[in-house]
């Protein structure tokens, strides 16, 4: 095998595991009701793909991965049947040998792995784990956690889910609606880990790549829930302005200094008119995010953005989901409206330090020290920079930072 060959091989593979881990082992998840079995048979069949595909890729990769994982899995059940008469599987209708994937087997597997049974940490981690394909060191880093603590997480979740008999199928629809928001609210929560990761690279695509991808599997199989097109416009706009918040030389560039021509104009489209179409039809909490990021893309620029509606966006997002962030939010739109009232506004964002989910929240001071910075108070402004400082876990926001700070004195 020549070099060129694996190396077209192994980027072909990395692209169909991307595009195509999640409904692979969701079908694999339907015929074995076993996901710690279906997991390896998926990562066997991948393991297959890189040694056999060098003589031929195949037309349809994912199938052949669905097929080959299948056939594992299958092989694997009939040597362990007398075992696995002893162990607790998810309850789901016995599958016929000869099944096949079902269009909605990714999203079972979406709702099993954020079932409401389980801890909203273990969710995310589950979700990470088996519709990401991420490995277990990657979602440590990626929810800031020890590998250990992630692999307890992980296999806690799996546990729970056979134990109490969590079963592997789409909510009824009597049930959707309360279900529906930990799914979205998880597929955010992998977004922004990627957004801003944790480490040297201000983002990591996989996971804002993966979280997109959910995102579009909700609204095709729901199209008519309004909250998962408000959440899919919310990532795509946020997609768009990726190649601009880095510099030429790998610094962050904020938004209000963002080069607009460098955005990603049809997918900055497509998220615009998803957003509105939401809009149009309700104000969940993703709804009313969505406004917001399009306040944001719409405006001619930064300083022609209308501050006062994008106050009153999260007025409304405070009445429906009055989180310690929205309030954060908030005041940081606040103090960009003209003419706003800044010590007000310092004494909102004062307030908010006793928040415990804001302890560790290196956006708060990093806000506080702009405000307190256009107050002209310097030494209190470099205070907040420095406490924001020591709460990134990002390195990039670190240095920029670490240069907002310097230049108070400047």
């Amino acid at each position: 095998m020549s070099e060129v060959v694996a190396v077209e091989v192994a980027r072909v593979v990395d692209r169909v595991h991307r595009e195509s881990w999640s409904t692979v082992l969701a079908s694999v998840v339907r015929l074995t009701r076993d996901l710690d079995l279906a997991e390896d048979c998926t990562q066997d069949a991948f393991v297959q793909a890189l040694r056999t595909w060098p003589d031929g890729i195949p037309s349809n990769p994912g199938g052949w991965l669905t097929t080959v994982a299948r056939r594992l899995a299958l092989d694997r059940l009939r040597r362990e049947t007398t075992l696995r008469r002893k162990l607790p599987l998810l309850v789901e209708d016995p599958v016929a040998p000869g099944d096949v994937e079902q269009p909605t087997d990714p999203l079972r597997l979406v709702f099993t792995c954020c079932h409401p049974a389980l801890a909203r940490d273990s969710q995310v981690a589950l979700t990470l784990r088996l519709i990401c394909g991420l490995t277990t060191r990657e979602v440590a880093a990626g929810l800031l956690i020890s590998e250990a603590t992630a692999a307890a997480r992980i296999t806690r979740a799996k546990k729970k889910i056979a134990a109490a008999g969590i079963p592997y199928r789409i909510p009824a629809d009597h049930e959707l609606s309360k279900r529906l928001d930990a799914v979205l609210t998880v597929v955010h929560l992998v977004y922004t880990a990627g957004h801003v990761a944790a480490g040297p690279d201000l983002t990591r695509t996989e996971l804002t790549g993966r979280a997109v991808e959910l995102a579009r599997l909700l609204v095709r199989l729901m199209p008519t829930e309004t909250e998962p097109q408000a959440l899919l416009g919310l990532l795509l706009m946020t997609e768009a302005r990726g190649d601009a918040r880095l510099s030429e030389d790998g610094e962050l560039v904020l938004l209000a200094d963002q080069d607009r021509s460098r955005w990603d104009v049809r997918m900055l489209a497509e998220g615009v008119s998803r957003a509105t179409a939401a809009l149009d039809r309700g104000q969940g909490r993703f709804v009313l995010q969505a406004a917001v990021a399009g306040l944001h893309v719409t405006a001619p620029s930064w300083e022609k953005t209308n501050w006062t509606q994008v106050v009153r966006m999260y007025d409304a997002m405070m009445v429906s989901w009055p989180t310690p962030i929205v309030a954060l939010n908030r005041a940081a739109a606040h103090s960009l409206v003209p003419g706003a009232d800044l010590e007000a506004v310092l004494a909102e964002m004062d307030a908010l330090s006793n928040e415990p989910a804001l302890k560790a929240y290196a956006y708060l001071p990093a806000a506080r020290a702009d405000v307190l910075a256009r107050l002209g108070r310097v030494d209190e402004a470099a205070d907040a920079y420095d406490a924001a400082i020591t709460l990134t876990a990002n390195e990039t926001e670190r240095r920029f930072l670490t240069h907002r700070r310097a230049g108070l004195c400047a």
